[in-house]
């Protein structure tokens, strides 16, 4: 399989778990197949692939510095294990916004643009949701 490939698989991997997640969110299917460990069994064994197929990654790559972060990604399977890792750790968040605004009831119609913009953007979705649960019960704490 090529990098390019795995890519499109994986994205499209992960559509269905958003879609359920903005659609049905009570649905027992959404709560067996994206609030479970599926997509880390599915994608991770696609993730550790692609790190060690990175072959053609520069001797100045490295996590220390910017620089060296690009570095890394310049090889097609490095970029691929990074985008694979947005891709699972995303879902992850997107999926726990939805079960803790749903401990919290917080509506499910504000929820939906703290999805999208975590699926779209990452960690400005989760401040996005910490901020509308800051505001819809003044909770600050995480473990609440």
């Amino acid at each position: 399989m090529t990098a390019e490939t795995a890519f499109t698989l994986c994205n499209l991997a992960v559509l269905p778990p958003w879609i359920l997640l903005a659609v049905a969110p009570g649905w027992l299917w959404t709560q067996r197949l994206v609030h479970a460990i599926w997509m880390p069994l599915l994608l991770g064994p696609v993730y550790i692939w692609a790190l060690l197929a990175a072959t053609g990654v520069p001797a100045d790559a490295s996590f220390g510095s910017l620089h060296g972060v690009m570095q890394f990604f310049t090889a097609p399977h490095a970029a691929l294990a990074g985008w694979i890792h947005y891709l699972v750790f995303d879902l992850f968040i997107g999926a726990w916004e939805a079960r803790d605004a749903r401990r919290h009831g917080i509506p499910h119609l504000a929820l939906l643009p703290c999805l999208f913009f975590t699926f779209l953007f990452g960690p400005s979705g989760l401040m996005a949701y910490l901020l509308l649960r800051a505001a819809s019960r003044q909770v600050w704490s995480l473990a609440e």
